[in-house]
């Protein structure tokens, strides 16, 4: 249909109006962690966040002030996973994955391509992205807790440092 009636516009508008000074404030307060995707759980919440403020803007079923609650416990939720998987080992172990080298000193991992259930075709992109066209330039390539792939090059691998803690089979 292409128009109801004045009125579900008006509401829309007034409510969109509204939800949208909320969300505003609701990451304002939470900060910029509720945002962020670092991990898969961030990623569903920054998700969730935007099909909660689509369901306020146009579900004429959910009053702004059921909405504005969600994105409130969203954010409270948020806060309290990101701050127990600061604060614990457990925590974190529960909610993130743990990063996975793929391709080590530009030798592809099978084991672990197998496992993540990446292929070398897309590895062979990550490290083109990069502006290498050769796999013996690369010093590792890890599949990260967002599920982006990082590339590190050999001339920039240095003391390989940042690979602590990325493991091969995981």
């Amino acid at each position: 249909m292409w128009f109801d009636s004045w009125s579900d516009i008006a509401r829309v508008l007034a409510v969109g109006a509204a939800a949208y000074v909320t969300v505003v404030v609701v990451l304002r307060f939470s900060g910029k962690r509720t945002l962020a995707k670092l991990n898969a759980f961030d990623w569903v919440v920054s998700v969730a966040f935007g099909s909660t403020l689509a369901t306020i803007l146009l579900s004429s079923d959910v009053a702004w002030a059921e909405g504005a609650a969600a994105l409130a416990l969203l954010a409270a939720l948020q806060f309290a996973v990101a701050w127990t998987t600061a604060r614990t080992t457990r925590g974190r172990a529960t909610v993130t994955a743990r990063p996975t080298l793929l391709l080590e000193d530009g030798r592809p991992l099978p084991q672990a391509l197998l496992r993540q259930r990446v292929t070398l075709d897309e590895i062979r992109q990550a490290v083109r992205s990069t502006g290498s066209g050769d796999l013996s330039d690369v010093a590792a390539v890890v599949l990260e807790s967002d599920g982006s792939l990082s590339v590190i090059s050999r001339s920039r691998a240095g003391d390989r440092s940042a690979l602590e803690g990325v493991g091969t089979t995981s």
